[in-house]
């Protein structure tokens, strides 16, 4: 039998090419610094390929080769991998993340004592024949107080080193449990303008995700306390560069480091190479021979654990599946993400404990993959894209979040159930959905029956049950144009609580919700994007 074909196309540590060869059962070239056309010609008989940030896998040469299973990034953005085109073809995408953790909070707290005492400044002035030592007063980290925006691994490691130089850290991550912050000794704040307002120091630690995109902007910038310093080793695109630039040139931010940047290499016309105070580094966070030996030895684990033995670790795309299971529990994985999304949706955000509970005939299945695809569903609002169905059991663990599976073989009201809930705070919100045959319904929310489909938008509302409710949403709903598809009622008792649920064509605009919201007999009104 012929042993499957690996390029490593990008160079990784010496110990990472051993792994891969160890025991003669992988067919391995090293061939780096490879042109995009050479790369197309010669990539269709190789099963894996590994990179590192050189070298682009693009939709063209993915769809060039012919027998590849497996892509590996040697490190954790794969920004430089075309994960979709991968995913659409059947090509499982690998990453190295816990290699570079040490290293990137090591960076990140070089860059904060560098800011605080303007060690490279100092440098730099020296270096030009200068003894200029009033010109460089910094302050000290002991007893000030640093604020974490995100406490995933690299945050958790940044806040163990400040609070051993005596820092006191204060963290905003809405998906961390409260359990998990006193055992990291951190506090948690509720909100992010609570954390501007008292952190002396910032360092952000968050995904890139559409709702974090910018997440420094001018206007949050204007709530730090003024002569705030703030370190980047993230993402690029976390921070405003043009604002934060600004707010170094007034003054307001003392200092600033970046490690990440929205365009990389930074180009030569950013304001970034003006503003005063502020320290830049090319993307180094990972860049120790520590690291890179680590990622090196993960990734070459990984790609043989998949093309030898059929185990996927650390995929960022989807797990493994034979045919003849995917097409048995295949719609319960995408039904069950979609209960996840729409469960997280409703929920608080720092939720302690998910239950999952399933009745019936999908009791009987392999159970497993739906509840990753659930966790999917449910974090990905907390994680972003990076969130799948074979990391986000971790990722729940990483947020300190309980996740409870259960099963009766009682079939009820419906041959198959499956029945979410998310408890915080001791309130405790719950979803349900059942197979009509072939088709997916919600069938409970809260635990009111209710029939909806689950899919686009829908429009949640508890009102008081009284006549005339349903005719004024219709009505104000028609007069933005939002159309009902489908409508659910639900009530506790005749004149009690109602639960309505409207699955719409389009999203209601903020206008329309406002107006919803400003009658007395509507309690709530949430809307769902599925």
């Amino acid at each position: 039998m012929t042993s499957p074909k690996v390029l490593v196309a990008d160079a990784i540590s010496q110990r990472g090419v051993d792994e891969l060869t160890r025991d003669g059962g992988l067919d391995v070239l090293v061939q780096t610094k490879l042109s995009p056309a050479k790369l197309i010609e010669i990539i269709p008989e190789f099963a894996a390929l590994i990179v590192r940030s050189e070298t682009k896998v693009t939709g063209e040469i993915l769809n060039a080769a012919k027998e590849l299973r497996v892509v590996g990034r040697a490190g954790v953005g794969v920004d430089n991998v075309d994960v979709e085109t991968a995913t659409r073809r059947g090509v499982l995408v690998l990453n190295a993340p816990g290699g570079n953790t040490v290293s990137t909070a090591e960076h990140t707290f070089s860059l904060l004592l560098c800011v605080a005492r303007k060690i490279p400044q100092a440098d730099a002035s020296l270096r030009a024949k200068k003894w200029s030592r009033k010109d460089f007063e910094g302050v000290e980290l002991y007893n000030k107080t640093l604020g974490v925006i995100g406490m995933g691994r690299i945050g958790s490691e940044l806040s163990r080193r400040a609070i051993a130089f005596g820092m006191r850290v204060i963290a905003y991550d809405p998906y961390l449990s409260a359990a998990r912050a006193r055992s990291l000794q951190v506090e948690l704040v509720e909100e992010l303008d609570d954390l501007l307002a008292n952190a002396d120091f910032i360092s952000l630690h968050t995904p890139l995700t559409n709702e974090t995109r910018h997440l420094l902007d001018m206007a949050r910038i204007s709530k730090t306390k003024p002569g705030v310093r703030i370190i980047n080793c993230a993402r690029g695109g976390l921070i405003d560069e043009a604002s934060l630039a600004s707010a170094l040139q007034d003054r307001h931010i003392a200092a600033a480091a970046l490690d990440v940047f929205e365009i990389e290499p930074l180009p030569e016309d950013s304001p970034l190479r003006a503003a005063p105070n502020l320290i830049l580094t090319p993307h180094l966070g990972a860049s120790t021979a520590e690291a890179q030996e680590s990622v090196g030895i993960e990734i070459a684990q990984s790609i043989r654990a998949a093309l030898l033995e059929g185990t996927i670790r650390n995929a960022v795309n989807m797990p493994n599946l034979d045919a003849k299971t995917l097409s048995v529990i295949g719609p319960h994985l995408r039904f069950g993400e979609k209960l996840g999304r729409f469960l997280s949706q409703v929920a608080p955000r720092r939720v302690d404990e998910l239950k999952i509970n399933y009745s019936g005939k999908v009791s009987e299945l392999d159970t497993g993959p739906i509840t990753r695809a659930v966790l999917k569903g449910f974090l990905q609002s907390a994680g972003g894209a990076d969130i799948n169905e074979v990391n986000a059991p971790a990722f729940a663990e990483s947020l300190g979040l309980k996740v409870t599976e259960t099963r009766l073989s009682a079939a009820g009201d419906y041959t198959d159930l499956v029945e979410l809930s998310a408890a915080a705070e001791g309130k405790t919100v719950s979803v349900g959905g059942a197979f009509f045959g072939a088709t997916p319904r919600i069938v409970s929310v809260n635990s009111r029956p209710v029939e909806a489909r689950p899919h686009g938008v829908i429009l949640v509302l508890e009102n008081t049950d009284r006549p005339g409710i349903v005719g004024r949403i219709g009505t104000l709903l028609g007069e933005h144009n939002v159309n009902i598809a489908t409508m659910s009622l639900s009530r506790n008792q005749a004149g009690g609580t109602a639960l309505t649920i409207l699955n719409l064509d389009n999203a209601p605009g903020e206008q329309l919700l406002q107006e919803i919201r400003a009658s007395g007999d509507i309690h709530s009104a949430q809307v769902i994007q599925l």
